[in-house]
């Protein structure tokens, strides 16, 4: 039985998020269409990591090689195009990631395997394999159907998935690394991190996010003292950024960062579509904001139409009596 297979990202010893939500989706999948769920481990000494991976996945394929240190698109396709012919699943799981699109394009050339890119959704409905995309900076969700073929492949945007524990006790297969020859025309040279921001607003629990409405960076100070009663991490919307109010790092939306909280506070955002698809997937979103007619109400769960200079004091001040 052809098998949903998730490519595991890693980088420097470590399993990237956008594994576990692919893992997610696949096991969902995977209930409802009676297929196993397979996780794909490519590396060099990366057998701990793979037993980490047991409970998440009916089987984890580990093909461990020196050559596979690093990420490299030219030897992971040669590793994948082999494991595709050799497995033949039935749909492959990428991250839509730096490291997925430098791969995924190439390698559904070589195996001509229909692809679908940055899904937010991925359905699966008498082996019509149908995925949600999003279109026009996010304006609009798309639905686009795989043709059918023996593999069928889906790069997954990332905080597009919500996870939650289960376990699939797994099994470890380990497979004979098929690279017997260098690959000359890349190789790996060093990693460079890149330069951290103050914050990475992509793990935070609650977000509180101020955009257009605030008027003044003066006021900016105000919504941070709200955050930090909150336990929260300071966000935003684009024009403050564009106004150099707060850096790029806080930015949420399409040009910014697509982020997940359990709490996410817009204050003062009307709810443009970039940065509504940066943060719906957010678990309890409350607006605060002096428009009633705000497009922000339509995603929020709660919302507040007043003046936020007047609300913020005032919810910051119930909140440090309930935590008096």
């Amino acid at each position: 039985m052809a098998d949903i297979l998730v490519l595991v990202e890693h980088r420097r010893g470590e399993i990237r998020d956008i594994t576990f939500e692919m893992l997610m989706k696949g096991k969902t999948l995977s209930e409802k269409t009676g297929k196993p769920l397979t996780a794909l481990l490519l590396g060099n000494d990366v057998g701990e990591m793979a037993e980490g991976l047991k409970d998440l996945a009916n089987r984890v394929v580990l093909i461990e090689d020196p050559k596979l240190e690093n990420f490299n698109s030219e030897i992971y396709q040669r590793v994948l195009g082999n494991v595709i012919e050799q497995e033949k699943p039935f749909l492959l799981f990428i991250g839509h990631t730096a490291f997925g699109m430098d791969l995924a394009p190439t390698l559904a050339t070589q195996m001509k395997a229909p692809l679908a890119t940055d899904c937010t959704d991925v359905m699966v409905d008498d082996d019509q394999i149908r995925a949600i995309r999003q279109t026009y900076g996010g304006k609009l969700n798309v639905e686009v159907r795989l043709k059918p073929a023996p593999c069928s492949m889906v790069t997954v945007r990332p905080a597009s998935v919500s996870v939650e524990d289960y376990s699939l006790a797994g099994e470890i297969t380990r497979v004979t690394s098929p690279l017997t020859e260098e690959i000359a025309s890349k190789r790996f040279l060093e990693y460079v991190e890149a330069a951290a921001g103050e914050v990475d607003i992509t793990q935070a629990n609650i977000l509180v996010s101020v955009g257009r409405g605030i008027k003044d960076p003066e006021n900016i100070p105000m919504v941070q003292e709200l955050a930090k009663s909150l336990g929260a991490t300071l966000s935003c919307s684009r024009p403050v950024v564009d106004k150099k109010w707060l850096p790029k790092d806080r930015q949420v939306g399409t040009s910014g960062k697509t982020v997940k909280p359990t709490v996410y506070i817009a204050i003062g955002i009307s709810g443009a579509f970039q940065h509504i698809a940066g943060m719906k997937g957010s678990g309890t979103i409350i607006a605060i904001n002096r428009d009633p007619k705000a497009p922000i109400f339509n995603v929020a769960h709660y919302g507040i139409v007043g003046d936020l200079l007047k609300i913020v004091p005032a919810l910051k001040g119930k909140i440090s009596e309930a935590f008096a």
